[in-house]
Order: structure tokens, then sequence, then C-alpha cells
């Protein structure tokens, strides 16, 4: 306490010391906790940046814009691309390395079960700005590596009547209509989203619907905005595959199906009042609804029993007994008209979540610089239904699997239907400044204080119940210092921290391995994973050359990793050790009406500082028990260490082209954390941006991605192929499987503005 108030004794003499200059201040914009503090280190994008293709794709401007940022479609599904950034990631899977908060118009976007990302639920169309920030505690949870702050636009900065149109060579369809009326008083927006993708690879097709609207009030001194997301999408991800099978088709998949259906509802409301000429409290209050099914045809490791072939068995539990499948109490009998059996794993969660965050926010110009103050309060609460099944499947043509309408059980219970409900609540209380102490000297410093609750009613008997509790204070402090009058140095420290998911801390005993649809079979506890986050820099802009130079580190603790069962297709979580990312990042965008040339690099060293020992059966390179041993300093899988984006591009008023290469060196295949086999080889990728305008109001855009039709992989893990008879590789052998990137597109887009 002692401590706190000499704290916040210098805190006041600080601000007190600055005197605050006559006029209105600048403009409060609020895209999370905190408004806009620490803003001007962000990678921000703005809209145009965000709609430079042939439609509006977010993750894919991400990546052009943000050195070291690499998006990996391990679901072999665009929608689901996993971003990852820092060696951390904001991804649709569980297990992933999840590290990135993000916001969307001000509320956190990241889902309460898992602490997952759903690009396919994002308004793209809608979008205004995206900003990646440094690692803050303000942000909360899971701003591990940073977070990602999205805004949409209004009936101002949209306005009128628009609509887009696309269509590519893959076969996918699409548009959007939007309507803007109003003013900066009051204004509304209705955006819709309609998209109908094939899918490059075989039965991969996904549907998305999208609407988004939004309505602004405002009056002297007070004012308040609302909106709402509906979306309904229907993914197909169908994974990996095997590279020899890669090799003989390149559009084929292993196993299939894997679809994931997902209904969204979100409503936000936040008025706000202005307090003096500088000052707003802002109330932002949000309520949500997600759905999701999933239904995932794979391989099993079960057959005939060893002692009863007339019945089927998972395989031998501990003491060497066979392990007996059974449905509704009994043994399942074996077919023998089936030559391989397969299962079809089906899961049905039902988030109801809301939340409210109040903050008072001030922006003073005074005469050493401008001084940024925040105060708040955040609550959510979410609850989260979850069930799941194991079916008895058959393997069938295609390798399709067929449901044969069988719940499993397995004798010991690690195959068993679930239901289990889920509450998790979120109280926090944030505060973060930014102050001038001299002309040249700024010093930004902000903290959380968080205590969060995660409780499990197991609604078929009492395994899953149990209770957890996390409660930390997180800080951060940053120094900012004018080199001249276009040079800025920076340099800072952020504690941040992540809370084990339901899910997560639902799967986390070995004895009791979950399949990968499935996070529900025992409840061990979980510790919040810790980073400590170090970051120094410069920035400057001269003669139409704006650069940069950063350095960071980020140690972490507690780290939290999806572990492999020896039976397939199941795992669980465990606390592992620690590791450490670090790295450089520098960019140089230089721009002369019409040119404009950008370099993108960042060196990425993500390593175990902790030896260890984790089960991964399939990696060739285990030992007879299917362990792999993990030495400090082995790199983390799935993260390459060098990145290098280049864009050159002629824009005018009579037409625009621009080319981009991405080049990503090699990365440990996931599964391989003792770096044992060889990486997934890098990989250097070329598109081609443009656009011109056909009459007043009416444009005509296109991309061609992968010009050279690269065959490359974005991840890489490993697959069981020995039980299975690849038709278009009868000789496969190789355990490889790769995230093949998309081959060759062309997407072309006809725009119209009314």
């Amino acid at each position: 306490m002692r401590r706190a108030a000499q704290l916040a004794v210098c805190v006041a003499a600080l601000v007190s010391a600055n005197a605050v200059l006559a006029d209105d201040g600048p403009e409060i914009l609020v895209l999370a906790p905190g408004g806009a503090i620490d803003v001007d280190e962000a990678r921000v994008l703005d809209a145009r940046a965000l709609d430079a293709a042939a439609r509006p794709d977010l993750a894919r401007a991400l990546e052009r814009e943000v050195p070291g940022l690499t998006l990996a479609e391990t679901t072999g599904n665009s929608w689901q691309a996993a971003i990852g950034w820092r060696g951390f990631s904001a991804s649709a899977l569980q297990g992933a390395e999840q590290g990135l908060a993000v916001y969307l118009d001000g509320v956190r976007f990241n889902q309460p079960f898992g602490d997952t990302v759903l690009l396919d639920l994002v308004p793209e169309t809608a979008l205004a700005r995206a900003q990646l920030m440094e690692a803050s505690p303000v942000h909360g949870r899971n701003a591990l590596a940073g977070s990602l702050l999205l805004q949409t636009r209004d009936g101002l900065s949209l306005s009128g009547l628009r609509g887009e149109a696309d269509v590519d060579t893959v076969g996918s369809t699409g548009g959007s209509v939007s309507l803007g009326l109003g003013d900066e008083g009051a204004n509304a927006l209705v955006v819709a989203e309609v998209r109908d993708d094939k899918g490059w690879r075989e039965a991969s097709p996904s549907r998305l619907y999208r609407l988004f609207a939004k309505g602004l009030y405002a009056r002297e001194g007070w004012g308040v905005d609302l909106s709402t997301i509906l979306a309904d999408t229907r993914l197909t991800g169908n994974g990996v595959a095997p590279v020899d099978l890669l090799a003989a088709d390149y559009d084929a998949v292993f196993t299939r199906p894997d679809t994931t259906r997902a209904r969204f509802a979100r409503f936000i409301v936040a008025p706000h009042v202005d307090i003096g000429a500088t000052g707003r409290i802002e109330l932002r209050a949000h309520y949500q609804r997600l759905t999701r099914r999933s239904a995932n045809g794979d391989l099993a490791d079960f057959g005939p029993c060893d002692a009863d072939p007339g019945f089927l068995c998972l395989g031998e539990d501990d003491a060497g007994f066979d392990e007996a499948l059974l449905a509704s109490g009994r043994r399942v009998a074996a077919d023998p008209a089936i030559d391989d059996y397969a299962v079809f794993n089906r899961g049905a969660e039902r988030t109801r979540s809301g939340g409210a965050t109040l903050q008072w926010l001030d922006e003073t110009r005074t005469d050493k610089g401008l001084r940024r103050l925040a105060l708040g309060v955040a609550w959510e609460r979410a609850r989260t239904r979850f069930r799941a099944t194991s079916e008895l499947g058959e393997l069938g043509g295609g390798r399709a699997v067929e449901g044969l309408g069988v719940v499993l059980t397995s004798q010991d219970g690690g195959i068993t239907p679930i239901d289990v409900v889920s509450r998790m609540s979120d109280l926090a209380v944030f505060a973060s400044a930014e102050l001038p102490v001299t002309k040249a000297l700024s010093v930004e410093a902000g903290g959380r204080w968080a205590r969060n609750r995660v409780r499990l009613d197991d609604q078929l008997g009492v395994a899953l119940d149990g209770t957890h509790g996390f409660s930390k204070i997180n800080p951060s402090l940053e120094f900012d210092y004018a080199l001249g009058r276009d040079v800025q140095a920076t340099a800072g420290f952020a504690l941040t921290s992540r809370i084990p998911t339901p899910a997560e801390l639902s799967c986390a005993d070995p004895e009791a391995p979950c399949t990968l649809a499935n996070f529900f079979v025992a409840d061990p506890p979980l510790k919040a994973v810790t980073a400590q986050n170090w970051h120094a820099g410069m920035q400057g802009e001269s003669g139409g050359i704006a650069w940069r130079l950063s350095a960071w580190r980020s140690d972490t603790r507690n780290d939290i990793r999806m572990v492999a069962s020896q039976v397939r297709g199941r795992a669980y979580f465990a606390n592992l050790g620690r590791s450490r990312r670090q790295g450089v990042e520098a960019s140089l965008d230089w721009r002369s009406d019409p040119w404009r040339v950008s370099v993108h690099y960042a060196f990425t060293d993500a390593r175990f500082r902790r030896a260890f020992v984790i089960s991964s059966p399939a990696n060739p390179q285990a030992d007879g028990n299917g362990l792999v041993q993990v030495a400090r300093g082995d790199r983390l899988p799935g993260v390459p260490r060098h990145a290098l984006d280049v864009f050159a591009g002629r824009s005018s008023d009579r037409w625009e082209l621009g080319v981009a290469m991405r080049v990503r060196s090699p990365q440990v295949l996931l599964g391989d954390e003792g770096n044992d086999n060889a990486a997934v080889p890098g990989y250097a990728v070329f598109d081609v941006l443009g656009r011109v305008p056909l009459a007043p109001g009416i444009e005509l855009s296109g991309e061609l991605r992968n010009v050279f039709d690269k065959r490359y992989a974005t991840a890489g893990t490993f697959a069981e192929i020995d039980d299975v008879h690849l038709v278009e590789a009868p000789d496969a052998g190789n355990p490889r499987a790769y995230a093949p990137g998309v081959p060759r597109r062309f997407t072309v887009s006809l725009r119209a503005r009314f």
C-alpha cells in the first residue's frame, strides 16, 4: 500500500505540473479499455489498406502490412486461418498458442469458452480501421503478445448506397451491399454480406451470411452508439494432408468431413457523457449469443478385440486387458462387413455472454504535450453448455467417414458422452496514463487488477464438477523520447497473463484424454500463463520515407500446451515449463505519388526455456512409449524465424497496380517439440493487385494470388497413415502432413456507389 501511495503521489505531481492549453482537446477514440493510449506505436491499417485486394480481407491485409505476421491455414479453410505473431496466435482452433486479445468496437471479441477468435464472424466490408498493439495489461486476459483492435465504419464514412460482387476461378462467388445515411449528429449504416465458396480442395465448401447495423446519435455534451452483428456461417475445414497424398493430388483431403456451423448475434449499446472540455465518461455494454455445431469424421484406434474378435475394443488398458467399447452399457459387436472402422465426433456449444465497461477518459493538450488519462471497471460473464458424442463410423470411399448411429463409450471412461455447463466471470479494474514530463519525454503507465472465476457443472454426473479462481495485478511502464522533430525512441515493460479456459481446465488429465472435438473429460487444475514483455525501438519519417526498427522479448511461464495422447485423435492440456520469444522487426515505407514501395522484415526466435518430456506418438522419432525429449533451447513449432513482405505499386486516379511478395522461412512441425525432424520448407509467394474505374462511381478490381502457382505449406504436423490405403498414393509411407497453401487463384470484383 505504501508503494502504491507513493506512485499515486508521483502521478498526481506529473498531472498537476502540466499547464492546460485553452482548446477543446483531441477527439476521444475508444477502441478498447484505456482509449487511445500507446496508439503511436501501433501498426495501423486504414480502410484503404483493408480493402486493397479484390474484396475486403482482414487477415491477408494484416499479413501484407504487419512485419512477421503469418497466416497458418491448418484447417485447410481460409476463413479459419490462424493469425500468428511473435510466436503466439489468434485462432479458431482449441489448443493453439492463443496470445492475442481482439476487440471489435471496444468490446472483446475472443470467445469466452476458449479464447478463440472466429474471423468468419467479422463483417469485413464494415471495417474502417485495424491496429495491432504492443502487449498491455489494460487490454485484459490473453493479451500475451499484444492486442488487435478493430473499428467499424458508420453511416457517414460509408455513406450512400454501395454494392460489390465478386467471382474467382475456383468458383467462389459473393458480394455485399451497404446503405449509409445521416450526418455527424445522427447517422445509420447497414451492411449485408454473403458468400458461397466451393473451396479449392475436394469436398470443402463454405457459406457465410453476415449482417451489420450501426446507429449513432450525438448532441452537445452526450451521445449514444448502437450496433449489432448477425452471422450464420458453415465452414468445411478438412485439415492437413499427408505429403505423399499432396504430391499425387494437391487438391485431395485425408479424411472427411470436418464441418463447423456457427450462428452468432451481438448487440452493443455505448452511451457517453462529456465531462468538461476534454473528458468523457462512457459505458459500453454488450450481449451476445454463439451456437456452434461441429461434425468431424476421423480415424480411430479400435477394432476387433484380441481376446474376443466378435466385439470391438479400444485397445489394451494399463493392465494389458482389452478395453471394450460400449453402447448403452452393452459391448459393441464387430461387423465382418466393415473393413475400416472410424469415429464421428459431434459437438455442440451454446454460449450466452454479456458485460459492460465503464471508463472515464481525458485527453488534454498541455504546454509539454498531450496528456491522456483513463480509469475504468470491466465486468463480463459467460455461460456455455457443451455437449459431445463419439459415434461409431465406417471409413468409406474417398476416405469419407459415415456415422453408423451408435454412440460410444469405453470401459474405462476415456470415451463417453459429455454434457457440461461452464460459467466464467471476469471482474477487473484498470487505469492508464500518458504523461508528458518534458516536451521531449513522456511516460506511459498502466495496470489492471482482475479476478476470474470458472465453474464447471457436469450434467451427467459429478466427474467434471469444479471451481477455479484466478486473481492478479499486471502493470506496465513505458518511456517515449523525441530524439528530433521526426524521430522518436521508446522502451517499455508489460506484464500480461492468460487464464486457463473452461475447455483447457476440463481436459488436463493424461489418464483421460479428450477427442479433438471434445475438451471435457477430467478436471485437474491448470495455472495461469504469465508473460514478461520488454520492447525498445525507434521510428521516424523524412523525405517521404517512414521507417521503424524495434526489438522485443516475451518470457512466459506455465505455458499451456496441447499434448497428443497415445490414443489416436485424442489429447489433453498441461502446463509445460517456460519459453522465450524474442526478435527484431524493421519496416521501410517510401511514398512519392503515384508510387509506393514498402519492405517489412521480422526475425522471431521462439524457444523452450526448460526441458520436459511430451507425448507425440505420431512422431517417427518418438521412443517406444510415444514420448519425445524436449531440451532447453529447442524451437517452438509453427513459428517461422524469418518473415519478409515487399510491396511495390502505382496508384493514380486512372488505375492502380501493385505486386506483393511474402517470404517465410522453414518452421518446426507441430508435434515435433524436440526438433528431431526436418522442418516445413519455407516459401516465397507473389500476388498482384489492381483496380480501374470504369465510370463515375463504378470500379473494377482484381487480385491474382500465387502468381506462379507455387506449392507450399503454411503449417505441418504428422499423420498416422499406416492403417489407411491412399488410392492416389498407394506407396505412401511418409508420416509428415502439411497444410497446403492456396494455388493460383484469380478474383475479380465489380463495385458501384450511388
